[in-house]
């Protein structure tokens, strides 16, 4: 199920660095803030908006973090400032907030609950620092979600790494992300690592969370669902496009814009 991008990469570097660029300049701001996780999507994002030539400021934000998601994100935040001059980087340690975050809150006896819940807190209260650290340098944050994840399967925190003012790699495929980051030399322990959220604390992929690899639901986003039912698939295949459509369908409330009560003129 492995797909090969097919983008132009030069151009679509070239595009979305332009298209950042002039956003920036006609919402009057000094640049971007990403959000350095230690995998692929934040390292493109961030090395997206160093190429600008704006200011690009990298923020590490560990809760709990694995060591080598840090070590990742380090090597590629100090690669980056060596070669862009317009990044710059900051550590906030939001482990202590996050402990007190639970201290003020009631505990649940539904464990699965819980620990969802207390993941998605992670991505929120990392949302809230970098919109801190906007507000003060008078940055844009740079959302750092791809097309399967954003528009698929609706893997990501609501209001959390959700909450961004652009989305400069959304129309992308996984597969088109790391095909543009091997492009922009993003260091190969970020390119041979298996992807994660990192929100749990421990080592659990998004394979791990999903069920599925990157691939297999790149493979299920694009193919006809009535293909599914007159074509001779595999059975891992009719399982992938299962889960692909079950996420696709309870996380539609990320995906579609919130509802909003519109009352009847007849009514004002």
């Amino acid at each position: 199920m492995a797909k090969k991008s097919t983008l132009q990469l030069e151009n679509v570097n070239l595009y979305i660095v332009n298209w950042l660029k002039q956003y920036a300049i006609n919402a009057k701001m000094n640049g971007f803030i990403v959000g350095i996780s230690g995998g692929v999507d934040s390292a493109v994002t961030s090395t997206l908006c160093a190429q600008t030539g704006l200011k690009t400021l990298c923020v590490e934000m560990p809760i709990h973090q694995h060591e080598s998601q840090v070590n990742r994100g380090k090597e590629h935040i100090e690669q980056l400032k060596l070669r862009f001059p317009n990044v710059e980087s900051s550590i906030a340690d939001l482990t202590s907030t996050f402990e007190t975050f639970k201290l003020a809150v009631p505990n649940s006896e539904d464990t699965a609950k819980l620990h969802l819940s207390l993941a998605n807190t992670r991505a929120r209260l990392r949302m809230t620092t970098l919109y801190y650290y906007a507000g003060i340098h008078g940055l844009l944050v740079a959302g750092t979600g791809n097309k399967v994840e954003d528009f698929g399967v609706g893997f990501y925190t609501k209001y959390g790494d959700g909450g961004v003012d652009i989305s400069p790699i959304a129309d992308l495929m996984k597969s088109d992300v790391y095909a543009l980051a091997q492009f922009l030399k993003v260091p190969h322990s970020i390119l041979n690592a298996a992807p994660t959220d990192g929100l749990f604390g421990d080592d659990r992929t998004d394979e791990d969370q999903l069920g599925a690899s990157y691939d297999e639901l790149e493979w299920a986003m694009i193919t006809d669902k009535n293909k599914i039912k007159t074509t001779n698939f595999s059975e891992r295949e009719h399982t992938v496009f299962d889960i692909y459509k079950k996420l696709n369908l309870i996380n539609q409330h990320k995906m579609i814009p919130i509802p909003v009560c519109i009352i009847p003129n007849k009514l004002k």
